[in-house]
């Protein structure tokens, strides 16, 4: 590494640094503004609001600001080198523009990775304590979860039907099991028909034996020739493919979730037969597309602001600044499309990035060398 790539290095990520930090406390002070007469209202504490709320939001701060920090601080230290004439100087001894990207690009694939383990790992855990905290004492709660009349497939041909869970005692009232079977009265399957089932007040879950017990079940098995056979059971446990958190979803599940839960908890939706999977899949494919905005509007920045433009760096920061909410607008255009399935969900999570690589190598290519 030359000395010319460690001055670059030592000025692009302390103005990335000092962008983030200025981003947080922007995001922190607005938010603080807008909320705080809430959290005062229903009864939390400043040390609550600082101490817990505001501690665990700064992840999802970092997450999101982070690409657009790398993105203006590449666009300031690329622009100060272009108007000293310094970036024209090691042009003209031969030094490519590519080369000079060399500790740009290092930088960028860093944050990538790093923001793939933080994003995927360290922001689902602090952003469920936020939520909770939101639920608790914003006035405008998020969304609660579905407690009430709920459906779910356990299995082909099987259906639970819920009255009320209660998520916070894992325990679910006035449940029925209902298992369907291809009428074959007359040697050839026809429609299916209901066979048997099963009504209890109470299902609670156990976390020792991971199965459901029912509380005074009673079993109706219907015979073909119509008639019908009841029997009352005693201590019911059964293992269904439906677990606590399948039962109470929200739309904001999927936030709270490591990528490798993310993953499970989408499968387990596909288990259970619940509908509108497409929030779901387009936050877990966000998980893994998001942090290659950190590297993509690296690879924008630099050669947008390598060019010298009339107005110096402060058109330089306007254009920059376009760019990035533009970026921004499409990510937010094509999920509410996933969340709908009108396209497909990882289609939706992945065609901003994808949009934005193309223009930042049609960029490069057009950079002056």
């Amino acid at each position: 590494m030359t000395t010319f790539d460690r001055y670059i290095l030592r000025r692009f990520v302390a103005a990335a640094a000092l962008l983030m930090g200025l981003l947080v406390v922007f995001f922190v002070v607005l938010d603080y503004v807008e909320y705080i007469d809430d959290f005062l209202d229903r009864g939390a504490t400043i040390r609550q609001v600082f101490g817990t709320y505001y501690l665990n939001y700064i992840p999802e701060i970092i997450k999101l600001t982070s690409p657009l920090a790398l993105f203006l601080a590449a666009i300031y230290t690329t622009s100060r080198l272009s108007q000293s004439m310094q970036l024209a100087a090691m042009t003209m001894a031969g030094v490519s523009l590519y080369r000079l990207m060399a500790p740009f690009v290092v930088v960028g694939v860093l944050f990538t990775v790093g923001m793939l383990f933080f994003n995927g790992f360290v922001v689902p855990k602090s952003t469920g304590t936020v939520l909770d905290f939101q639920q608790r004492y914003y006035r405008d709660a998020p969304d609660r979860a579905e407690t009430s009349e709920i459906y779910r497939q356990t299995a082909p041909g099987s259906v639970l039907a819920i009255g009320f869970f209660d998520p916070g005692l894992d325990r679910a009232f006035r449940v029925s099991l209902f298992d369907f079977e291809a009428d074959t009265t007359d040697g050839v399957a026809g429609p299916e028909r209901l066979v048997r089932r099963l009504d209890a007040g109470e299902m609670t879950w156990n976390d020792t034996t991971l199965k459901w017990s029912f509380t005074d079940p009673i079993r109706r098995t219907f015979l073909p020739d119509g008639s019908e056979r009841l029997d009352s059971l005693v201590g019911f446990d059964t293992t269904l493919s439906v677990l606590p958190r399948d039962i109470a979803q929200t739309e904001s599940d999927a936030e709270r979730l490591t990528i490798a839960e993310a993953g499970d908890y989408v499968a387990s939706l596909r288990r259970a037969g619940a509908s509108r999977l497409g929030r779901p899949l387009v936050d877990f494919h966000a998980k893994l597309a998001y942090p290659l905005a950190n590297l993509i509007l690296v690879l924008i920045g630099v050669p947008l602001a390598a060019r010298r433009r009339r107005g110096g760096q402060a058109v330089q920061f306007a254009l920059g600044l376009l760019v990035a909410f533009v970026y921004l607008a499409m990510q937010k255009i094509a999920e509410p499309f996933g969340y709908a399935e009108t396209i497909p969900p990882a289609l939706a999570a992945w065609l901003p990035h994808a949009v934005f690589l193309l223009i930042a190598l049609v960029l490069l290519a057009r950079a002056p060398k």
